[in-house]
């Protein structure tokens, strides 16, 4: 898989993308490999080049560099999680809405509609700058969609925007309690 043409095609021809997707053979191991890991690490690296570089702690001035890198891979390691644990449940959920349990469909699901949140993860440079962040979210449930409606999980039509919804509410609970593991452990770190 070419990673650029994967996300070009993902964010601009999702439709087309999808289909594609579904179509590809792959591994839970080689879509890590090849995608998530990679993905993953942009809003990680540049929570450091942040926290490095600009962001100042009241009285304290900028982060330690060794704690800065603690923090991002704490939070790096709790993405890697919250995919996952983001795809098991939808391939749990998977028999209630009349769908196949997919492991794999699920994580393609999960990680192919997080591409637009990860790649936001530039705008992690500017503190407190959480537009692109909440409009690449927004579009990623729109990706989140389109990838059911696909139907990577065969999922009958009458049954996905429900289904999406769900997994919608799911990422959401999955990423606040993920928010704040890395707060406390941001706080607690200092």
């Amino acid at each position: 898989m070419d990673i650029v043409k994967r996300i070009e095609g993902i964010l601009l021809r999702p439709q087309e993308e999808w289909l594609r997707i579904k179509s590809e053979p792959t591994t839970t191991a080689r879509l890590f490999r090849s995608y998530i890991l990679l993905l993953a690490a942009i809003p990680a690296v540049f929570q450091l080049l942040e926290r490095v570089l600009i962001e100042k702690l009241p009285m304290v001035g900028h982060w330690p560099v060794g704690r800065a890198l603690i923090s991002a891979v704490v939070s790096y390691v709790l993405d890697l999680a919250t995919i996952y644990v983001f795809a098991l449940v939808i391939d749990e959920l998977a028999p209630t809405f009349a769908s196949v349990k997919n492991m794999t469909g699920a994580l393609k699901l999960a990680a192919y509609s997080m591409t637009p949140v990860w790649l936001a993860g530039v705008f992690s440079i500017i503190p407190r700058f959480w537009a692109p962040g909440i409009i690449a979210g927004l579009y990623g449930f729109f990706l989140l969609y389109l990838g059911f409606d696909a139907p990577l999980m065969e999922t009958p039509k009458k049954r996905v925007f429900g289904y999406v919804a769900l997994a919608v509410v799911v990422i959401i609970v999955l990423n606040f309690v993920s928010w704040l593991i890395k707060t406390a452990f941001a706080v607690r770190s200092m």
